[in-house]
C-alpha cells in the first residue's frame, strides 16, 4: 500500500547525512515554516475586463490593512497588534502577552489601469478589482519630405 507522505520524509533513510539539512529541519520544527508566516494566500482570476485579486486576511480589521501603489508595484500590508493584560487584586501581573503580526505582498501592476482599481474587505477577504489598461494603438502619421 502507498504511504501519503512528503517525498522528503519517505526517502529520509536513503539520504546521506547532511548536518546543514539537519539544522534546517530542527529550525523549521522549532520556528515553523517562516515563508508561510511572512505572506498570506491570494487568488487571482481573470475577468473579461481585468483581474480579480482575493487576499485572505482573517482576524484583521479594515483599519489594519493598507494598499499602496508605487510605480508599477501594488503592495498589500496588514499589521495586527494585540496586548492582553491580566492583573490580580493587588495590581500585579498574573499574565501579560503581546502579539504583533506584519504581513506584506507585492504585485506587478504594469498592465493594470491603476486609476480604476477598487477594493472591498468583507469576512476576512480583501477583494481588489484590477481593470486592464486599454490597448495602446500606435499612432500613424505622415512625414513631410523636405
Amino acid at each position: 500500500m502507498f504511504e501519503i507522505m512528503p517525498i522528503e520524509r519517505r526517502s529520509y533513510h536513503m539520504r546521506p547525512f547532511d548536518p546543514f539539512r539537519e539544522m534546517q529541519e530542527m529550525q523549521r520544527a522549532f520556528w515553523g515554516n517562516s515563508q508561510s508566516l511572512a505572506s498570506f494566500r491570494t487568488d487571482i482570476s481573470e475577468t473579461g475586463e481585468g483581474y480579480k485579486l482575493e487576499a485572505e486576511l482573517p482576524g484583521f480589521k479594515k483599519e489594519d490593512i493598507t494598499v499602496d501603489i508605487e510605480d508599477d508595484t501594488l503592495t498589500i500590508k496588514a499589521e495586527h497588534t494585540e496586548n492582553t493584560d491580566e492583573k490580580n487584586d493587588e495590581g500585579e501581573y498574573v499574565r501579560r502577552e503581546r502579539y504583533y503580526g506584519n504581513y506584506q505582498r507585492s504585485f506587478n501592476v504594469s498592465e493594470i489601469d491603476v486609476e480604476g482599481i477598487s477594493a472591498a474587505y468583507e469576512n476576512g477577504v480583501l477583494t481588489l478589482n484590477l481593470p486592464k489598461k486599454a490597448p495602446v494603438k500606435p499612432e500613424s502619421r505622415r512625414l513631410e519630405i523636405q
